[in-house]
């Protein structure tokens, strides 16, 4: 190859990675990629949480649970993950909500949270019916009276409670959602892996700011 045409190629090659880097470092838009909450819903600086507003009958819920299950295997060790089943004025899914908190006070969600999932879009079981829920909780081995009494327990009716606070103070107004530190509102519409990709950048964003670097501040 003539040694002009080398270098000429070369000089393009690389030209054109600088771009592709240029690219996928580019600003995130607040309004565009994220939303800002103020003031911020998160306290705790110990650790950057991220927070998944959901409902378990949202269809679009249930395709993006694949994704954050993968993306869960390799959160970093100073990030904090936790669900919350999202319950807007109507109160129409704060049935949900209930049944999200029951299965936590009775340590079944590592068991059931996929499980409650795939009853409603894949078996298509009426869990929001009172008969369908109990006698599907108990054909997986759950004790219905022992279910019930928690539902109706002053601890799960706070943290039912807690959620509608929760939701309403975001500002969102759709599901899933993912919420970083309490600062940043990513609603997840559009590719799940860019979505995710995003909620990364702003995790390092805030990790930032807690490491002191300038111009790490919310934009």
């Amino acid at each position: 190859m003539n040694p002009w045409r080398a270098l000429l190629a070369t000089f393009l090659t690389l030209a054109c990675l600088s771009l592709g880097f240029a690219a996928g470092a580019a600003e995130l838009k607040q309004g565009k990629d994220y939303l800002l909450i103020n003031p911020p819903l998160t306290a705790d600086n110990t650790r950057i949480e991220v927070t998944e507003f959901f409902w378990y009958g949202c269809p679009h819920c249930f395709d993006f649970e694949p994704a954050l299950a993968s993306w869960l295997k390799k959160l970093p060790g100073d990030v904090s993950f936790r669900r919350v089943p999202a319950i807007f004025p109507n109160n129409q899914w704060t049935p949900g909500a209930s049944l999200y908190y029951s299965l936590e006070a009775m340590d079944l969600l590592d068991a059931l949270h996929d499980e409650v999932f795939k009853a409603i879009h894949v078996e298509r079981k009426r869990l929001d019916n009172e008969m369908v829920l109990l006698e599907w909780l108990s054909g997986k081995g759950v004790d219905a009276q022992k279910f019930s009494a928690t539902r109706a327990s002053f601890g799960v009716q706070s943290r039912v409670q807690q959620a509608r606070r929760l939701t309403l103070a975001s500002g969102m107004n759709g599901v899933p959602a993912l919420m970083v530190h309490g600062q940043f509102l990513v609603p997840t519409q559009g590719p799940h892996a860019e979505l995710l990709a995003t909620v990364d950048q702003l995790i390092e964003r805030v990790r930032a700011v807690h490491r002191g670097k300038p111009g790490a501040n919310a934009r």
